[in-house]
């Protein structure tokens, strides 16, 4: 979460993960150059707006880079179609995969950065009551929505503990004499079970811990519970379904003119 005061920070939650689940799916309609370039103007201005560096969304790329560069290769050397553009024994690039590939590698950075500026936006409370109350209706079916909710709320929560968990494990372990640089793949990985071990122990230690935690205090789940902050739409929310609403039409209107 980046704490900043700007409009996008002050939206519902609800319409944040609304409009970020649509732009998504979006994604998905595109076919064309014309309708990546929209989505990719309409999230700049969104990242602007919510006063987001973008050096932190380029941060939540980082980790995606093995599977983009993988998901690439696969469509480039894989796909076949159109007019061939390269021929080198095994390896043959055609006009179609190359077309796919890019799509592809588009797609999938855009989906990763709409999704981090939701939660670069939204602390994890809110986080939690937007979908408690978006999947509310689902009560009425049994489905225990409360618990779900707290559920994805402790596992947001335990994210920074464990990634701070683990560098303490390995700067304690590389005090000790450990090599978790050298060597080859299999070594690299043996070399990673002095820090597996102890965070995982450490992990069900602190499971426990807040298990009893809640027992002590006679936590029972989602009935008869009030929210301190009730959720209620505002004149700004409104606005923020306009604009979406404004982007979903003129994406249609591509795809439909083949743009």
């Amino acid at each position: 979460y980046y704490p900043a005061q700007s409009p996008i920070h002050r939206l519902d939650p609800r319409v944040k993960i609304v409009c970020t689940l649509i732009f998504l799916i979006s994604l998905f309609v595109q076919n064309s150059v014309l309708g990546y370039a929209l989505a990719f103007v309409f999230l700049a201005c969104m990242i602007h707006v919510s006063k987001v560096p973008a050096k932190f969304i380029g941060k939540g790329l980082k980790p995606i880079v093995i599977l983009l560069l993988f998901t690439v290769a696969m469509n480039l050397f894989l796909t076949r179609g159109g007019a061939v553009l390269f021929h080198w024994g095994i390896i043959t690039i055609t006009e179609t995969g190359l077309r796919t590939s890019v799509f592809m590698a588009v797609r999938l950075v855009l989906l990763v950065a709409g999704s981090s500026l939701m939660t670069f936006t939204t602390t994890p409370n809110e986080l939690t009551d937007g979908i408690e109350e978006l999947l509310g209706p689902l009560n009425k079916i049994h489905v225990p929505v409360h618990e779900i909710a707290m559920i994805m709320s402790i596992a947001l929560r335990f994210i920074p503990i464990l990634l701070e968990e683990t560098d303490k494990i390995m700067k304690a372990q590389i005090a000790r004499g450990a090599d978790l640089e050298s060597g080859n793949m299999i070594q690299k990985a043996k070399s990673m079970i002095p820090i597996l071990v102890p965070l995982f122990v450490s992990a069900f230690r602190r499971a426990n811990d807040l298990a009893m935690a809640m027992e002590a205090r006679c936590y029972h789940g989602g009935d008869g519970r009030t929210q301190m902050k009730p959720l209620r739409y505002q004149t700004r929310d409104y606005a923020a379904y306009g604009v979406l609403m404004a982007y979903l039409v003129c994406s249609i209107g591509l795809r439909v003119c083949g743009l």
